[in-house]
């Protein structure tokens, strides 16, 4: 499970340092692509696999399935981390996400999301009031 939020750099390159805690389930292989709210998704080779099978279950004959397995699908990049555990992000992928420099990674359980940082700052600015007032609504019987 993934969890927690870290602040790695984007290198000249466009190569991402994983964080440390994370290296271990990404290092026998990931895949990075567009994700929702314009971060990137990041999933261990065999949870995307996984994901993959689910999307060919779905009825092609649905346009909004057919959309999002082309988003989704048209940028994926498959990497395997370095010695150092830097992963290069494509520059389709870091266009979309806007990444220049310093990047936001969190862990949202089995997959990483990697943003820009004044994105994700943002984004929490804009969401953590609803989040405080959520319950019912996103987990049926309440969380707590």
């Amino acid at each position: 499970m993934f969890l927690g939020t870290h602040h790695p750099r984007l290198d000249d390159k466009g190569r991402l340092f994983l964080p440390a805690k994370f290296r271990d389930k990404l290092a026998s292989g990931l895949v990075i692509t567009r994700g929702q709210e314009r971060c990137l998704y990041v999933f261990p080779l065999v949870e995307f696999e996984r994901l993959a099978v689910e999307l060919n279950n779905t009825p092609v004959t649905n346009r909004a399935v057919r959309n999002f397995q082309r988003v989704l699908l048209s940028a994926a990049s498959d990497e395997i981390p370095d010695k150092q555990g830097r992963v290069t992000v494509p520059s389709v992928l870091r266009e979309y996400a806007g990444l220049e420099r310093e990047c936001t990674v969190i862990g949202t359980g089995n997959r990483i999301e990697v943003w820009d940082t004044t994105s994700w700052n943002d984004f929490l600015a804009a969401t953590e009031d609803d989040f405080a007032e959520q319950g019912e609504e996103v987990i049926p019987g309440g969380l707590f």
